[in-house]
C-alpha cells in the first residue's frame, strides 16, 4: 500500500487521473472548469509527494511521525481504546494541506496493536480532536515500553490509510501510513522521556528529534 511512482504515493495517481479526465472533457465545454480541474491535478501530485528521508539518530531518541507544526506538548491519557490507562507525555503535530502527509514510525519496534475508531471530524488543531475524531491508534513495543502513534482525521481529511499490520517489525523512520488532506498525529511516550520540541515548532517526519529517554 505504500508503493510510490516517480516520488508520488500511488494514492495520488488515482486522484490525478480523475482530475485529468475531467480536464480533458471540460476543455471542450468550459475553460473555467478545465483550468480548475487541471490545477487540482497538479496540486494532487504535489500533495501526495513521498520524499525519501534518511537521518541518523541514537536508539534513545524519538523522531517525529509527521511533517507539520507542534500544536500540543504536555501530559495526557492515551485514547481509551488502547487500554493504557495512565498518564503519558504527548506531542501533537498538526499537518496542513501543504505538508507531506506520509507518516513515519518514531521508533523501531514491533507493532503490538492497531485500533481503528470511528468518530467525528472536528478541526484537527483543536484539543477535542484527540478524543472525539475518527482515529487510528498504533501501539509499538520498543525496548519493553509502549509508544503510541495516533493518526487523527480532521475537518477535511476523511480517510486514514495504514501501511502496516499487527506483528510487523519496523525500523525508526519507516512509513506507517497516510492521512488524506490535512490532519494530525499524536505521539504518546512514557513519562521518563524528555521532550525536545516546543509548541509551534516545525518538524519533519523521520528527521526531527522530538524526545529522548
Amino acid at each position: 500500500m505504500n508503493k510510490k511512482y516517480l516520488g508520488i504515493h500511488r494514492e495520488g495517481w488515482k486522484f490525478f487521473l480523475i482530475f485529468m479526465l475531467i480536464s480533458f472533457f471540460s476543455f471542450f465545454i468550459t475553460k473555467i472548469i478545465f483550468l480548475i480541474s487541471f490545477s487540482l491535478s497538479l496540486f494532487t501530485l504535489w500533495f501526495f509527494r513521498d520524499p525519501e528521508r534518511y537521518f541518523e539518530s541514537q536508539d534513545n531518541q524519538v523522531l517525529s511521525a509527521a511533517d507539520g507544526k507542534i500544536c500540543f506538548v504536555g501530559e495526557d491519557t492515551a485514547p481509551i481504546e488502547t487500554n493504557i490507562d495512565q498518564k503519558m507525555k504527548k506531542v501533537s503535530i498538526f499537518m496542513n494541506v501543504f505538508n507531506v502527509h506520509v507518516n513515519r514510525s518514531p521508533v523501531s519496534g514491533e507493532i503490538d496493536k492497531i485500533i481503528y475508531k470511528n468518530g467525528k471530524f472536528f478541526n484537527a488543531s483543536l484539543d477535542k480532536a484527540s478524543e472525539h475524531n475518527e482515529r487510528n491508534s498504533i501501539i509499538i513495543n520498543n525496548y519493553n515500553e509502549k509508544i503510541i502513534v495516533v493518526q487523527i482525521a480532521g475537518l477535511i481529511a476523511r480517510r486514514i490509510l495504514s501501511f502496516i499490520s499487527e506483528g510487523n517489525n519496523i525500523d525508526k523512520g519507516d512509513r506507517i501510513g497516510l492521512i488524506r488532506f490535512g490532519s494530525r498525529v499524536d505521539i504518546y511516550l512514557p513519562l521518563n522521556y524528555q521532550i525536545k520540541v516546543n509548541q509551534n515548532d516545525i518538524v519533519a517526519a523521520g528527521q526531527t528529534i522530538i524526545a529522548e529517554r
